[in-house]
């Protein structure tokens, strides 16, 4: 027989395995790192310019950053600081370096959704929040999922459950029982409006408090910050349906969107969703508060069958959420909800199985342009990042054969570089900011 106490045993141990693992992946202070980057990725992979006409620029200009040399001379290595005041301060050939981002607009926010576990989802987010970051945008990673796969690979695991999207949730209901309570005091005709009473346990935690950057934290990637996730976090499922019932009147799904309009336009570039594996109250946040929808799955064909019941119970969510209209407050985006894009991005593809390439043109017959042309690899690489809680753009490739890294690279290189297509067009849709 087990009950509790057996589980809670278990997982004692696997915290303690958890911080060998996180000992032996990240630094001996338990905290992880971001390698530099050498003047051959420099070069050719992030400003993608010519070599010799990029070493030359950069040996004129000795005030530029000139990065660490090896000891036999041959190779410098930049921090991710260092490659960004290069950015800033050249141009190749009259061009700028600085990645596309139009004036007087907030960030792109792409939620990367499915129902299937395994699809890919925080694998696909922590990938795209890297090349992001390499290719000069800032970019904050939104962890919805109680797994915390995407903070854990980001190099955070002591997060408390206030912080996370529960924290953000419960603030929300916090500040929007006190503002309905407010008016119903203040109404000085008609039939007075009900007042909400919250249970202690939500007012004494301090939530309505907390600031908007209070739930952002930093990452060893310095122009990537993350609102992390918990296992604990899961308990907003249980919560949330306590908490409607407390203050019917409460718009839950817009609690996100609320949140993420009160960050400054300007302070990011791109914000990157990683959904749980369920339709439920965070994945309806994060949907909803979504400009761009990107839907990862695997080449199977139980992979095709899980994200087309995927996109009809979202769509009935979806429907549901238009019939409450009516309770969107003033300033949160209208219903029913509409996304600037919708995408299917195949992985753990392999471009010589039969199967694979079978699906691929089912799912293109079907979604037709909706899917992505560049499909994300199953490599060894990719394998081996994951066992390491890295993205490739991590990994240093002299820790393999370059070859096998450049195809990693490659193909999430790829991948990124299509997304990035679809969010500068979402940018041409989306409206200046007020």
């Amino acid at each position: 027989m087990f009950d509790h106490t057996d589980l809670a045993r278990m997982q004692s141990q696997s915290l303690k395995m958890q911080g060998w693992i996180r000992q032996q992946t990240f630094s001996p202070d338990h905290e992880k790192t971001l390698r530099r980057f050498s003047s051959w990725e420099l070069g050719e992979l992030i400003f993608k310019v010519n070599q010799s006409t990029l070493r030359g620029r950069l040996a004129a200009e000795p005030a530029l950053p000139q990065g660490l040399v090896e000891e036999d001379g041959r190779q410098r290595w930049y921090s991710l600081e260092e490659i960004n005041e290069i950015r800033r301060r050249i141009r190749i050939s009259r061009k700028s370096l600085m990645p596309h981002r139009p004036a007087g607009k907030r960030a792109v926010r792409a939620a990367i959704a499915n129902f299937k576990g395994g699809a890919g989802k925080s694998t696909v987010a922590l990938h795209f929040a890297h090349a992001a970051a390499l290719d000069g945008y800032r970019v904050l990673a939104v962890d919805f999922d109680p797994q915390a796969t995407l903070s854990h690979s980001m190099g955070l695991s002591d997060v408390s459950e206030e912080y996370t999207v529960w924290g953000i949730m419960a603030r929300d209901l916090v500040r929007e029982t006190e503002a309905a309570n407010s008016a119903a005091v203040g109404a000085e005709s008609g039939t007075a409006l009900p007042q909400r009473s919250l249970p202690a346990g939500i007012r004494d935690l301090g939530l309505g408090d907390l600031r908007v950057g209070d739930f952002i934290r930093p990452t060893a990637w310095p122009t990537v910050d993350v609102i992390p996730s918990c296992a604990n976090a899961a308990f907003v499922e249980f919560a949330s349906a306590q908490y409607r019932h407390l203050n019917p009147e409460w718009s839950f799904f817009a609690a996100v969107s609320r949140y993420l309009d009160a960050i400054p336009d300007d302070a990011y570039d791109l914000i990157v969703f990683d959904c749980p594996p369920a339709i439920g109250y965070q994945s309806m946040n994060a949907v909803f508060a979504a400009d761009m929808l990107y839907i990862p799955s695997g080449p199977g064909y139980w992979e095709y069958d899980s994200t087309t019941s995927f996109i009809g119970q979202l769509s009935e969510a979806l429907e549901d959420l238009a019939r409450f209209s009516s309770l969107v407050p003033a300033g949160t985006p209208s219903l029913p909800k509409a996304f600037l894009d919708v995408r299917f991005l195949l992985t753990r593809f392999e471009h010589g199985n039969d199967l694979h390439r079978a699906m691929k043109t089912a799912f293109e017959r079907v979604f037709e342009d909706r899917v992505c042309q560049h499909p994300v690899e199953m490599t060894r690489a990719v394998e081996q990042s994951g066992r390491f809680l890295s993205s490739i753009y991590e990994m240093d490739y002299r820790d393999m054969t370059r070859e096998t890294w450049r195809r990693a690279r490659a193909s999430f290189d790829q991948a990124y570089d299509e997304f990035k297509g679809n969010v500068v067009a979402c940018w041409d849709q989306m409206e200046e900011a007020s």
